[in-house]
C-alpha cells in the first residue's frame, strides 16, 4: 500500500479569507524521493492528533512565519507580524504525539524550529545579527536563484551516514535558528558560522531528523537532498509494517521495547 505522509498546512489570508497551505513542492520531494503520498493536515490545534492513526510519517514543511518565542519563554517577538498560532497549535502538539508512538519524523526549516520548540529547546530570533554569523536569508531574486545551494556543512554522526559524505553543500532561506538545543537532541549539521543545520532526536525509535535547509527543492538533482526524503520513505515504510504487525496489536507493550 502507498506510504500517507501528513504535512501540517500554515494558516493564511488569501483575498481576504482563511485558507490552509503548503508549498507544493514538498508533496513533490514526497511523491519523487520517498515513495509516499502526501496529506495535508488543517492547523486545527490537538483536535488533529486522532489522524496520525491513519499516517505512516508527519513531515514539518518550512513556512515564512516563524514559532511564537512565548512558546520557548521569551515574551518579545522581534517578527510581530510573522506569527501563525494556529500552526503552532498543531504542529507540536503533533510532533511530541508522534514521537511518542515512534512515527517517523522529518522536519525541515520552520519544522526543525517547531521539533526543537516542541521538545524543550531555544530559538534565535533573528540569526543574521549574531556577532560572527552570516547573513542565512533567501535573499532577492528568482525563487531558483533564492533556493541555490549556497554554502557548505559540516555532517555528522548518522546523517553523514545518510548523506553519504561528511560535507554537503545547502540552501539557506532563514532568519531563525536554533538556539539551545533540546535536551533530547543530537547535532549532526553545522555551518561554517556555528549554525545549528540538522539535528536528531537522540533516542527516537525510527527516524527523527530536523534540518534547517531545503532537500525538497533539490531532491532531484543533488544526492543528499534525495538520500534524506528516501531514508524517510524507508522508515516510514518500517513503521507501517510494524503497525500492521498481529504481534504488535497483540501485545501493544512492544512498541515501548
Amino acid at each position: 500500500m502507498t506510504l500517507i505522509i501528513g504535512v501540517p498546512a500554515c494558516s493564511k489570508t488569501i483575498n481576504g479569507e482563511p485558507q490552509h497551505a503548503t508549498p507544493a513542492r514538498y508533496g513533490a520531494a514526497l511523491m519523487g524521493a520517498a515513495g509516499a503520498v502526501p496529506v495535508l493536515l488543517p492547523p486545527l490545534g490537538e483536535a488533529m492528533l486522532p489522524v496520525l492513526d491513519r499516517l505512516d510519517g508527519l513531515l514539518l514543511s518550512g513556512s515564512p512565519s516563524n514559532v511564537h518565542p512565548s512558546l520557548y519563554g521569551v515574551d518579545e517577538s522581534m517578527t510581530p507580524d510573522r506569527h501563525d498560532p494556529f500552526r503552532d497549535g498543531t504542529t507540536l502538539p503533533l510532533v511530541r504525539a508522534a514521537m511518542a508512538r515512534g512515527m517517523p519524523v522529518l522536519a525541515i526549516c520552520r519544522g526543525i524550529q517547531e521539533l526543537n520548540v516542541a521538545m524543550g529547546g531555544t530559538l534565535h530570533q533573528q540569526v543574521h545579527d549574531l556577532e560572527g554569523r552570516a547573513d542565512h536569508r533567501a535573499g532577492g531574486g528568482e525563487l531558483n536563484h533564492m533556493f541555490r545551494l549556497k554554502h557548505s556543512v559540516a555532517v555528522s554522526g548518522q546523517l553523514a551516514r545518510i548523506v553519504g559524505a561528511d560535507s554537503i553543500m545547502v540552501n539557506s532561506l532563514h532568519h531563525q535558528a536554533i538556539d539551545r538545543p533540546a535536551d533530547g537532541l543530537v547535532v549532526e549539521a553545522v555551518a561554517e558560522d556555528g549554525t545549528i543545520e540538522a539535528v536528531r532526536v537522540r533516542d527516537a525509535r525510527a527516524f527523527a531528523f530536523g534540518v534547517q535547509f531545503h532537500p525538497e527543492w533539490h531532491f532531484a538533482t543533488d544526492s543528499a537532498s534525495r538520500n534524506i526524503f528516501a531514508a524517510f520513505g524507508d522508515a516510514c515504510r518500517a513503521y507501517r509494517a510494524e503497525q500492521a504487525d498481529p504481534r504488535r496489536k497483540a501485545n501493544p507493550r512492544r512498541q515501548a521495547a
